[in-house]
């Protein structure tokens, strides 16, 4: 196993996060010029001239790729391929050879290659097989590590990332949910309010109770009075029998009001009433009727604006924001894309009945590149619409819409003429990043994953000052 040991002590550490590809070659020209390529795109090779070696390697260590050749002695690649299935049943094969043959190649394949591909071979046809590989291994261990960690007791569910601020939130939803204090969420449009709200009510002791979701944004006042509270029989023309309002059939359980910064100061009077003496009258009613019944809140307002603007009522605010939660926007979890996206394909190609089951490179790049105004609704979106689109198993750049399609440093925000410099660039990033948060340059220095001080520096450096809000 000397040579084995030369190999990892040769191995290319400059990345150690990069992946890991075994190279089993008996040829040891053709073994040095495979390596120098995957050394060159940066992954870390192991490389050995026999498929015994490669066996053995296999029983001690985990690799992310084996690329074998095919006709060897002792031990042949289609051999390396079956103790690779049963060693590292996750770990993808690519096969190479000289002696290429239908027959061998359908024979590869169906004993589960990755790939088969002929020698000579060209340098960027082994670079986009070997990436592709090791793509659909990284998005199959993730997968399988989001459903893991989706039915794991201290998972938070509906909830998806693992970037530091969704950490956050889950350890908050955690704590508060066991509790029966009301609950308001802030966050933009599409952060998934909703979500938040349905995990907090299935943590809790409410759970076998019903969870009611009620825009306040989407009825007028008097169709608003008749879903919350119902009505008596009679109360109004066309009202034929008594019905039950969202307070009466969510007895017991949970109420989310979405937008509960748009419900009129008339009705925030009649909300503020049912919550502090757990009673309500139907439209047209007179007998009280009681009400358990938790309040999860939810809105993309500043409810401390609307209170100083006489738009929202402080008391009802302050029953309402006994706990709050704070949701970020996608544009702040840039980390959580990858794994969003993974989740929503899956979910999309089944609701769909279709197999497109990963994601290209290219595509993913993109995805993580965009601002995503829209949050996590619009990357749900974009991902539903790839899927309806895609026959193939793989989402390609061709499937994005045009506005992601094309995206490119210069879209951001600012069109120049001729080619800009490094430095140009950015500037107008700084500036385009500091309009997205309003000048808040805390926000800005986490979204760029810089700190402060440095974010302070170049606006300094760049004359920035003048140019962004205080």
């Amino acid at each position: 196993m000397n040579e084995q040991i030369d190999a990892q002590n040769n191995t290319n550490h400059k990345n150690s996060g990069a992946s890991t590809i075994l190279i089993v070659e008996d040829e040891a020209i053709a073994r040095k010029n495979l390596e120098h390529i995957l050394k060159k795109e940066g992954y870390q090779t192991i490389a050995v001239d026999n498929g015994v070696k490669a066996t053995e390697l296999m029983q001690t260590a985990t690799v992310d790729l084996v690329v074998t050749d095919l006709k060897m002695e002792n031990m042949d690649g289609m051999t390396v391929l079956e103790k690779t299935r049963e060693l590292l049943p996750d770990t993808e094969v690519i096969m190479i050879t000289g002696y290429a043959t239908v027959n061998s190649a359908v024979q590869a394949l169906k004993k589960g290659a990755y790939h088969y591909i002929a020698k000579p071979y060209k340098i960027d046809e082994v670079r986009k097989i070997v990436a592709e590989a090791l793509l659909k291994r990284r998005l199959l261990l993730e997968n399988r590590e989001l459903k893991a960690s989706l039915k794991s007791p201290g998972e938070v569910p509906f909830i998806v990332g693992k970037s530091d601020a969704m950490i956050e939130v889950k350890k908050t939803i955690r704590q508060i949910a066991p509790s029966d204090t009301n609950v308001l969420i802030f966050g933009e449009s599409g952060t998934g309010k909703e979500l938040a709200a349905k995990a907090i009510h299935h943590l809790s002791g409410r759970a076998r109770k019903r969870f009611m979701a009620f825009n306040c944004g989407s009825f007028t006042e008097e169709l608003m009075a008749n879903e919350l509270f119902g009505h008596e029989q009679g109360a109004f023309t066309g009202a034929q029998q008594k019905k039950a309002g969202l307070l009466e059939t969510a007895d017991g359980g949970t109420i989310f009001l979405d937008e509960v910064g748009d419900m009129p100061l008339s009705m925030q009077v009649r909300l503020l009433r049912a919550i502090q003496e757990k009673v309500f009258y139907r439209v047209g009613g007179t007998e009280p009727i009681s009400a358990d019944v938790r309040f999860v809140a939810a809105t993309h307002r500043d409810l401390n604006k609307d209170v100083a603007d006489g738009h929202f009522r402080q008391d009802l605010f302050y029953r309402l924001n006994v706990i709050s939660i704070h949701l970020p926007s996608l544009m702040q979890r840039p980390s959580d894309i990858p794994l969003l996206a993974h989740y929503f394909l899956e979910q999309k190609s089944s609701e769909m009945k279709k197999s497109v089951n990963a994601i290209d490179t290219e595509a993913m790049r993109l995805l993580t590149q965009y601002a995503w105004p829209g949050n996590v609704r619009e990357l749900e979106n974009v991902i539903e619409r790839a899927v309806a689109f895609q026959n193939d198993p793989k989402i390609t750049v061709d499937n994005l819409p045009d506005d992601i399609r094309n995206l490119s440093i210069e879209t951001y925000r600012y069109s120049p003429d001729g080619t800009p410099t490094l430095e140009e660039q950015e500037k107008r990033y700084i500036q385009w990043v500091l309009e997205k948060c309003d000048g808040n340059k805390t926000k800005a220095a986490k979204i760029m994953d810089i700190d402060r001080v440095s974010l302070w520096r170049k606006i300094k450096r760049y004359k920035l000052e003048k140019e962004e809000s205080p």
